[in-house]
């Protein structure tokens, strides 16, 4: 063998291992500072997971803090979240294959699809349905109402639209719950059925959807809104309906867990599901943001950042549970993001993950506990004495979120939700009243911690200040109170 061949071979082997190497460095320093990030914030109460896949690689798959509290149950990436709104992705996705299949067009009308509608909503598009384009309102009513599917559509298509079709961009929820029954109508089959069978099976998913998996229920995680209202998993509704109310279907409520959210990635980018050309649609720029800063594409939001990077993404929250999926496309950078104790401080993690991600002199601010749960630890831990003391801290640690009268009026009603501490839940409003006297929905607050405490006539003489202030839902209460 040629001498000079034989050291060109040794210096590519040697330059690959180097490579490698520095790959592997690369990839538990971006571990680390990610996972550092994240670990630090559970003593603040972050709970939640996240997972970043980068060139085909998972960087991290890991749970933090805990999926129930009652069990100790850690979260992990089989834990069963709500994905909320990102559930408009799987709809869209699913419209995208019924285009494929040929059996509607995305320029199709909802005549053609429902009878005997208004004129103004007759020729509305499936485009302008999944682009938010369409002009209907956000929402008709609650997720868990029970509404019959008659109903609720005529209910929906009886309102106002908020603008021309394909005028403007107005994000709507009820408009993806069109789109979930016209999949119904088309195929005959249910919107979950549908979705299971062309996009969930073929990806691999087995742990997504409402009512359709086995799930393992020792995977369910429970939610703490805030870090402070337990709740149950909604599958645990889902499950007692017996059915998902059109408030919710198809528009959001789907549960996954971190390893499925990794396999729908998986799908889409390898074209497991739809075309090449279909994701090109699902993925493009079809409504601009009134802010101009954001575009709509269908069931994914598109940002050009610094760089020319396309960012997709799309962020979901009942409340309760929040879920963000963002993906860099051309730089093969995929993460996915739930937590089950959703707060103003950890809805948008997933965003601060990216940044970790893209920017390698990024630090961010250390996750903050949030100031409900600051408070509500606080009061749990004195007598209401230190009320004055309590204020003084929010002001010092939380002054962006002190400057109107909602937190402390938040504060006392949850404290009334959660019937504890109802003394302090009246030394909150009291000092509410306080700084704000002329908000007639303080007093009808005070006029509730008062009754809460059984003093009904503080609670009368409050309820009447709410109303000479002109808050008119206290007049209701009044009256009862008086009758009883």
């Amino acid at each position: 063998m040629n001498k000079t061949y034989f050291c060109s071979i040794l210096l590519l082997i040697f330059t690959s291992s180097i490579l490698q190497a520095q790959k592997k460095a690369q990839s538990t320093t971006l571990y680390s500072r990610i996972d550092n990030y994240l670990t630090k914030g559970t003593q603040n109460g972050f709970s939640g997971a996240v997972s970043v896949i980068k060139k085909g690689k998972v960087i991290i798959n890991k749970g933090y803090g805990l999926a129930n509290k009652n069990t100790q149950t850690l979260n992990n990436p089989n834990t069963i979240f709500d994905i909320g709104s990102n559930t408009k992705q799987f709809t869209a996705t699913a419209i995208l294959k019924l285009a494929e299949l040929d059996k509607l067009k995305l320029t199709d009308s909802l005549s053609q699809f429902f009878p005997n509608l208004p004129i103004d909503k007759r020729g509305i598009t499936i485009h302008q349905l999944l682009s938010h384009t369409a002009g209907f309102t956000e929402t008709i009513g609650r997720d868990f109402d029970k509404i019959e599917p008659k109903q609720f559509f005529e209910k929906l298509f009886a309102s106002d639209l908020l603008a021309k079709p394909g005028e403007k961009y107005s994000y709507s929820n009820v408009g993806y719950s069109i789109l979930g029954r016209i999949i119904e109508l088309v195929t005959g089959q249910t919107y979950e059925a549908f979705l299971n069978q062309y996009l969930f099976k073929p990806a691999g998913m087995k742990q997504t959807g409402y009512l359709l998996p086995k799930w393992d229920i020792t995977q369910l995680s429970r939610s703490y809104n805030r870090g402070i209202i337990d709740s149950k998993s909604p599958i645990i509704q889902y499950q007692k309906d017996g059915e998902i109310s059109w408030h919710l279907k198809a528009n959001g409520g789907i549960n996954s867990t971190q390893n499925d959210m990794l396999l729908w990635h998986n799908a889409l980018k390898k074209n497991k599901i739809i075309s090449k050309k279909s994701f090109k649609k699902l993925t493009a720029p079809h409504a601009d943001y009134p802010s101009g800063k954001l575009s709509y594409a269908y069931g994914w939001t598109v940002k050009t950042l610094k760089n020319n990077t396309k960012r997709i993404a799309h962020n979901g929250s009942n409340g309760a549970y929040a879920h963000s999926i963002i993906w860099f496309p051309k730089e093969d950078i995929y993460v996915v993001y739930a937590t089950n104790a959703n707060s103003s401080e950890v809805e948008f993690v997933a965003y601060a993950i990216a940044k970790i991600i893209l920017d390698k002199n990024y630090t961010p601010k250390p996750i903050k506990n949030n100031v409900y749960s600051y408070a509500i630890n606080y009061i749990r831990q004195h007598t209401i004495e230190d009320s004055e003391n309590l204020i003084v801290l929010l002001k010092e640690n939380y002054a962006d979120d002190f400057t109107n009268s909602r937190l402390l009026n938040s504060i006392g009603n949850i404290l009334l939700m959660l019937n504890k501490n109802t003394d302090w839940a009246l030394e909150v409003f009291k000092i509410n009243t306080q700084l704000h006297p002329k908000d007639g929905n303080i007093w009808d607050s005070l006029g509730d911690g008062y009754k809460a405490n059984n003093m009904k006539e503080d609670a009368i003489k409050s309820y009447q200040k709410a109303i000479e202030l002109g808050y008119k839902n206290s007049q209701q209460k009044l009256e009862k109170l008086i009758k009883n």
